[in-house]
């Protein structure tokens, strides 16, 4: 599955260490920047969803 996160740099950094916490991550890329004036971030993530066995 692919994610994308947008927001500061850092709160989209927590969000994908919260998140794997929960789903396998195997991807994260670098932070793309909005135009500016814009401070705001965009995170990709590629993850694997979670297995059927992991949610009971």
């Amino acid at each position: 599955m692919k994610i994308r996160l947008h927001g500061t740099e850092d709160e989209c950094r927590r969000t994908a260490d919260h998140l794997a916490q929960h789903l396998e991550l195997l991807d994260v890329s670098r932070p793309y920047p909005d135009r500016p004036p814009s401070r705001l971030v965009r995170l990709y993530l590629t993850v694997a969803p979670p297995s059927s066995s992991k949610e009971k």
